[in-house]
């Protein structure tokens, strides 16, 4: 159904400014909604009791349970990135600048952004989950969008944080243990490299980069809480789109996420 309404607008050029015009309202919904989200959190009416134990069990979901799997297999798949580098900066007489480039391209890019990804396939679509089904479950449009609005408002704020808090958590302690492992890997357990260790990633992490890189962190954990929420909720307003088969919100995800980080590398190396 959906290629037979994507050839009909294709064949149909009267229909492209409408499509456009949607588009962009789509855009706009989303930006709205994480605009409401922002603010709601930071009412402080919104910090409640219930609030509060709805959040710290989106936390426990969304990073406790996971932390451990996530940081093992960060932790190997790192270790065969910097033996990669250590061995290609060796065999060209560029031993010397090996560390710098595996705290660059893993901890300030590589790790937030896997980061990021894991922590919306693990728990930024479990509530767009929960509504699709609800929209895809036959009941009238008017209790699908009243249960949509009542989960929307118990859910979005504790999600929000939970998720920012997610990428956070697992970037911040994916990074520490990618950088023990590289010191480990370029000065094995002697404590004679900490001077030279420790005077190369301060020359990396400088505060202009540190800023950027805690910024970046922040808006991946902002981009999963909220756009497969708004792209779940805006189906409920229009039901006609659930016959795609793609996750709603997943592209436009992916989109904003690699924005984030085109615009980060724009910044930092052009």
């Amino acid at each position: 159904m959906t290629m037979r309404r994507s050839l009909h607008l294709a064949s149909r050029p009267s229909l492209w400014g409408f499509a456009f015009v949607r588009y962009l309202r789509s855009w706009w919904y989303m930006f709205h909604l994480g605009a409401v989200a922002v603010v709601t959190a930071l009412s402080p009416s919104t910090y409640n009791r219930s609030n509060r134990l709805t959040t710290a069990r989106y936390i426990h979901a969304s990073t406790w349970q996971v932390l451990p799997w996530f940081t093992l297999l960060s932790a190997l798949i790192s270790l065969v990135i910097i033996r990669i580098v250590l061995v290609t900066a060796m065999s060209y007489g560029l031993s010397r600048y090996a560390l710098e480039m595996v705290v660059r391209v893993l901890v300030l890019e590589l790790i937030p952004l896997s980061a990021a990804l894991f922590a919306a396939l693990r728990s930024g679509m479990a509530f767009d989950a929960t509504a699709l089904g609800l929209a895809r479950a036959g009941l009238p449009t008017a209790e699908v969008n009243a249960e949509a609005l009542r989960r929307l408002r118990r859910d979005l704020v504790p999600q929000l944080f939970a998720n920012a808090f997610a990428v956070l958590g697992l970037a911040m302690v994916s990074s520490t243990i990618v950088l023990l492992l590289a010191y480990l890997n370029v000065y094995g357990l002697s404590p004679w490299g900490m001077s030279d260790y420790t005077r190369t990633v301060g020359r990396v992490f400088e505060p202009v980069v540190a800023i950027g890189f805690v910024l970046k962190t922040v808006l991946f954990g902002l981009a999963v809480a909220v756009i497969p929420t708004a792209a779940i909720l805006e189906l409920q307003r229009y039901p006609r789109r659930l016959a795609s088969s793609v996750q709603p919100g997943a592209l436009r995800l992916l989109f904003v996420l690699l924005l984030i980080e085109g615009a980060s590398l724009a910044l930092k190396y052009i």
